[in-house]
């Protein structure tokens, strides 16, 4: 038999070696996290009465987009290697500001010595209380926008590391958004406003789901289609090199950490619907959520990787996670034990997925 008439196999990588290469794969990508998410589902579904029954599923989708969206956000900042722990902080000050202008009415007694009253805001309500509910969105979205952006010109132009930025972001914005309302939940928000977080086309097709789908494929369509997404994955797999390839490195990391503010915006806004008011502490307790939802989804703390379904994956993990452990009825400190369990797992299934991937390479 000749080399030309031998078996391809003979030729090729060895058997072994291609499992092991496909194994290497599947751990590293989104298949990994989906069968995670089903055999998590298959066993804790048999001691959390309940968590499979189509009322349940639907509160789980209902936590699920706001989630998702925000988790979104953070992946851009993720694959360029940074990262912004001030998307809480921003989702709390924008919805808190966006509550204050659309409120039909402010009680004088808890908000009459708010910074506000007076000019934005009085006993009447805020200025856009009539019919402004489109421009206050676009407000919030413009506030949210710009307050990522001034992060990332701050990592990108000054320097500074991303994580003191953000962390001191995240402290600042989080005291204006309480200082702004004097800690007070602002309520009695136009219907037109509300809808957005309660109602849509029926059954689990609400408008969150479909500002999720949305903001979803346009996400994964910018990082798999556009320079942008390949200045992205450049930057965070080797800043040097992908300055000298011509990245504009600055300008990436201008434009994501302003997506990631934008998208926690977002966010923000479908929580504060659903819960019918403004929270200036709305996302307090989320800042480990996202980053671990994001870490579980295949984002790498060290940068360079990440898809947009990982992300959406990592995030459908976590919200079926505390769904159960709320089923479980479990006292708060075990909730807080197994979350932070579940961090450090993700932090180390993420240095294993970096010595596989680095043996790939």
């Amino acid at each position: 038999m000749s080399i030309a008439q031998a078996p391809r196999r003979a030729i090729g990588r060895p058997p072994d070696t291609q499992r092991v290469d496909a194994f290497r794969r599947f751990f590293a990508g989104e298949g990994f996290v989906a069968a995670l998410i089903v055999v998590y589902v298959l066993v804790v579904s048999q001691f959390a009465d309940g968590m499979l029954t189509p009322r349940n599923l639907l509160n789980v989708l209902s936590n699920l987009w706001p989630l998702a969206i925000i988790v979104i956000g953070q992946a851009f900042v993720l694959i360029l290697g940074g990262i912004d722990l001030a998307q809480t902080a921003v989702a709390n000050i924008t919805n808190t500001f966006g509550a204050l202008l659309l409120a039909q009415s402010l009680s004088p007694a808890l908000f009459g010595d708010t910074v506000f009253w007076g000019s934005l805001v009085g006993e009447s309500g805020g200025v856009l209380r009539d019919g402004g509910v489109a421009p206050a969105v676009v407000i919030m979205l413009v506030l949210g926008l710009g307050l990522g952006a001034l992060n990332g010109v701050a990592v990108a132009r000054l320097h500074m590391p991303p994580f003191m930025v953000t962390l001191g972001a995240m402290l600042l914005l989080g005291a204006v958004a309480v200082w702004m309302t004097r800690s007070e939940n602002v309520a009695s928000l136009p219907e037109a406003y509300l809808a957005i977080g309660n109602q849509g086309l029926g059954g689990p097709f609400t408008y969150a789901m479909l500002i999720a789908v949305v903001v979803g494929l346009a996400s994964h369509y910018l990082l798999a289609r556009t320079p942008f997404g390949a200045w992205l994955y450049a930057a965070g797999t080797n800043r040097q090199t992908s300055i000298v390839s011509g990245v504009p490195h600055d300008r990436t990391v201008v434009i994501a950490y302003a997506l990631s503010g934008l998208l926690a915006t977002v966010g923000g806004i479908l929580y504060s619907t659903r819960l019918q008011a403004g929270r200036p502490t709305l996302a307090d307790d989320m800042l480990l959520d996202i980053i671990g939802a994001a870490v579980i989804g295949g984002l790498s703390l060290f940068g360079g990787k990440g898809t947009i379904l990982g992300a959406f994956l990592g995030a459908v993990f976590f919200v079926v996670l505390a769904n159960s452990l709320n089923l479980l009825n479990l006292p708060f400190t075990v909730v807080f034990i197994v979350k932070g369990l579940v961090i450090v797992a993700a932090a180390l299934l993420d240095v294993a997925r970096a010595r596989l991937t680095g043996a790939d390479r």
